[in-house]
């Protein structure tokens, strides 16, 4: 394995309905350290599923995920001490309403990194200022507006140290004022070097921000290239088709 390759898809399959309903159909792809991998696609292409495969949220039908040298797809890989290297952020912020933010983001580290609670909370202050939230450490949940919960809900993720962060559409269920405020806190952890694969509608997030671009559709991986070649001059007319769509 190259020794800056952090996972390995090969031949992903996901398939439901005694294989009627093909949500991956075959995909294979490598993503490096450091990278931002950005996943675009209409509704229903695969992304979603794709993304949570890459730690086992869906178990495949079929094919190999590598991360860090393991194949994860093994029933004999630790899952749990795995997604504790894989940082996930979801459309909805999934925290705990009757936690402080500073006791949602220390929960883990606590329990599963065995860090000290002092430490804990240096850390969980330390990024909450990075994302100018500092001051709303003792604050819950209902408090904050949706925009301020998914900048938590990430820096919650990062309270967990890991090697690569997933997130699945993480500003679609925000309203248009708040998405740039979470996607300037992307590119914020895209220029400090963290690897990321972020499915998206946010084309202007892709086109800025991605280091490579996968566009899905039927389940399969149709066209992949930097940014420049996805939004410059494709020859892909189902790439063509969606982009006159969303562009």
């Amino acid at each position: 394995m190259n020794g800056n390759v952090l996972i390995r898809v090969n031949d992903l399959k996901k398939y439901y309905n005694g294989g009627s309903i093909k949500a991956l159909d075959g995909v294979t792809t490598d993503i490096s350290k450091g990278e931002v991998v950005v996943v675009i696609g209409p509704s229903g292409s695969g992304k979603s599923t794709f993304l949570r495969s890459l730690n086992l949220l869906e178990k495949p039908t079929g094919g190999t995920i590598e991360f860090e040298g393991q194949d994860i797809t093994s029933s004999k890989t630790d899952i749990n001490k795995l997604r504790m290297k894989m940082g996930m952020v979801f459309q909805h912020f999934n925290l705990f309403p009757h936690l402080s933010i500073l006791e949602n983001m220390t929960i883990a580290p606590r329990k599963l990194l065995k860090m000290s609670k002092a430490d804990a909370e240096a850390e969980a202050k330390r990024l909450l200022e990075k994302v100018a939230l500092g001051d709303r450490a003792n604050a819950y949940p209902s408090q904050l507006s949706g925009g301020q919960k998914q900048r938590i809900a990430i820096v919650r993720a990062l309270c967990m140290k890991p090697d690569v962060l997933l997130f699945d559409e993480p500003t679609s269920a925000l309203d248009p004022e708040m998405v740039g405020e979470v996607l300037d806190v992307m590119k914020d952890l895209a220029r400090d070097g963290m690897t990321m694969v972020v499915v998206t509608h946010e084309m202007g997030f892709a086109k800025e921000v991605g280091s490579r671009v996968i566009f899905m559709d039927g389940g399969k991986i149709v066209e992949e290239g930097t940014p420049d070649e996805i939004f410059g001059d494709t020859s892909n007319e189902r790439l063509k088709t969606f982009l006159a769509k969303v562009l």
